[in-house]
């Protein structure tokens, strides 16, 4: 079966960090557009957030301004995994977080257009609960 999986979620100290992991299942990541979606505690699917992105064509990376300057988006190919380094965490940063992987040939330049593509996503994973402590 064809999917993204994620790991690395957990419980974190208020400042500080987490790495996740987005691994690509019988697919190869490298082609596609990566994102990391997350989804606030007592909201539902549809209120569900863009966090960041990592574009096929030369891994261009965007991200939305309440991450911006503390999580990093990389890929590795050897690996097939996507990660999203988390640094600097608050508590607006709890939360279930998936990975997301669609075929665009483009980088994603801004918000509005990473949400229109996440609609449009070939695979999602089930994601992976992140939880902030003081």
């Amino acid at each position: 079966q064809l999917t993204v999986v994620e790991s690395g979620g957990g419980l974190v100290q208020r400042g500080g960090s987490l790495r996740l992991s987005c691994a690509g299942a019988g697919f190869s990541l490298d082609t596609y557009t990566i994102a990391w979606f997350r989804q606030a505690p007592g909201k539902g699917r549809e209120e569900r957030e863009g966090v960041a992105c990592i574009s096929s064509e030369d891994d261009t990376t965007f991200y939305a301004d309440s991450v911006k300057g503390r999580f990093a988006i990389s890929r590795d190919n050897a690996k097939n995994t996507v990660y999203l380094q988390m640094n600097g965490m608050e508590y607006e940063d709890a939360g279930l977080y998936s990975c997301a992987a669609v075929r665009y040939n483009t980088p994603v330049y801004d918000y509005d257009l990473l949400m229109r593509l996440s609609a449009g996503m070939e695979y999602w994973g089930k994601g992976t609960r992140v939880t902030v402590s003081s």
